[in-house]
């Protein structure tokens, strides 16, 4: 068709003096991929006169703000509530990070088992190169269902509203009843006090997280716990024959409140039942120190924390002050000085720095009470035996001295080369 140009092909032509450069499109037979795909140059010509620009190019960049914000919005919230489940998984005494199928068997082998007086544990394993938990510990296979939730009334319930016809001890954070739990199991249920500064909070947090992921037949269980509101409560194993301070000290336990029971009319402790109670001490200080990574630092190690079932098998007991040590190659960590009059290792003492070395030191003052039968600080005794540790080195490495110094409730009845062997202890 021929005539005159339209008006709006004439407005065109004015601001188009020359032809644009042809589109790909335009040009003939297939089309190359990348020619598809790249990007349209930008048009060197303004745009005609009254013509708007496509609305499309506006709302791409707010969809992808808005789209951006939701998915940060989306991220948060998983990970929150991934968090609080892993929370309540970890007070449960669940495993977070179990074993997943197809993984490789690890050295807590479940088939391995001990055996003490014909009791047969789970092997005190699953540590060595273990995956490690919120608060850095490697996780350990639970050898129960894990700690059980309880409410106060169940508890005040168990202790015949927390009488005090069953209180079993006092230690500084609180008090530890006898109690009966729902379903008949007995149990030392410790109620912790809780000052204005909420100093309690603390303590129950660490022996939760602690207890609920290390297990071994030498330390006592975790049953349960209760955080009801403003309560703090802890639900152990029951031990029946207390505390070994109230069988070695029996007086020195009751004047402290440590043990309101008297220990059962058994006598003194035996030569062999000593030495079980330090073989078990030493095999709880070395699950500590030595199969988790990194290593758990009781800092209150004594005779107080140690308990004895009804085989006389000690655990021990009270992780209120335990401290998780340092992976560096000294495996310091500087803390303030917490711990028992007597039983605190000299360069804890004296600088604040604290290693698996300073329960190694409370140890072996454990180990003297066992042997002598004295308390590691008696100002009633003659000058120069004040302190238990410095009265009884220099006699451990003179046999005939060291046969001297051994608990005479014993009574002679103890062998002199077991003697010898626990005295190169402190060699």
């Amino acid at each position: 068709m021929t005539g005159h140009p339209r008006p709006e092909m004439a407005d065109v032509s004015a601001f188009s003096p020359s032809p644009p450069a042809p589109s790909p499109l335009s040009a003939g037979g297939d089309v190359a991929a990348d020619a598809l795909l790249a990007p349209w140059p930008l048009s060197p010509w303004p745009a005609p006169h009254g013509s708007r620009p496509n609305p499309l190019f506006a709302i791409l960049p707010l969809s992808a703000l808005a789209i951006g914000l939701v998915l940060l919005v989306a991220v948060a919230v998983i990970l929150v509530l991934t968090r609080r489940g892993r929370l309540r998984m970890v007070g449960a005494g669940v495993s977070v990070d179990g074993d997943k199928p197809g993984a490789p068997a690890s050295s807590c082998d479940s088939s391995a088992r001990g055996s003490h007086n014909g009791r047969c544990y789970p092997a005190a394993g699953c540590i060595y190169g273990g995956r490690l938990g919120p608060l850095g510990l490697a996780v350990v296979q639970p050898r129960s269902q894990g700690a059980q939730v309880f409410t106060y009334r169940e508890l005040e319930r168990a202790t015949d509203g927390f009488s005090e016809g069953n209180v079993l001890g006092r230690g500084a954070y609180g008090v530890v009843f006898r109690g009966r739990l729902g379903d008949g199991t007995p149990a030392a249920i410790k109620r912790l006090q809780l000052d204005l500064r909420r100093q309690g909070e603390r303590e129950f947090r660490v022996e939760v997280d602690l207890l609920s992921r290390m297990h071994s037949p030498h330390l006592v269980g975790l049953l349960g716990y209760c955080a009801d509101q403003s309560h703090r409560l802890l639900v152990f194993e029951f031990m029946p024959n207390g505390t070994l301070k109230s069988h070695l000290h029996p007086a020195a336990a009751v004047a402290t409140e440590e043990a309101m029971t008297p220990p059962p009319p058994q006598g003194p402790l035996d030569w062999q039942t000593r030495l079980c109670i330090a073989l078990d001490c030493a095999r709880a200080l070395e699950f500590l120190h030595e199969h988790t990574s990194p290593a758990v630092i009781h800092r209150d190690f004594n005779c107080s924390n140690v308990l004895l079932d009804h085989n006389y098998r000690a655990r021990v007991s009270d992780f209120a002050t335990a401290k998780v040590g340092s992976n560096k190659a000294n495996g310091q960590v500087r803390t303030r000085v917490l711990g028992t009059t007597g039983y605190l290792a000299p360069e804890y003492a004296s600088t604040g720095k604290l290693t698996t070395k300073s329960d190694v030191y409370s140890y072996g003052v454990v180990l003297l009470e066992l042997l002598t039968g004295r308390v590691p600080v008696d100002t009633q005794r003659p000058p120069g035996q004040h302190v238990l540790v410095s009265w009884a080195l220099p006699r451990l490495t003179n046999r005939e001295r060291l046969v001297q110094m051994v608990d005479p409730a014993l009574k002679g009845q103890f062998t002199v080369k077991d003697l010898v062997q626990v005295s190169s202890f402190y060699n």
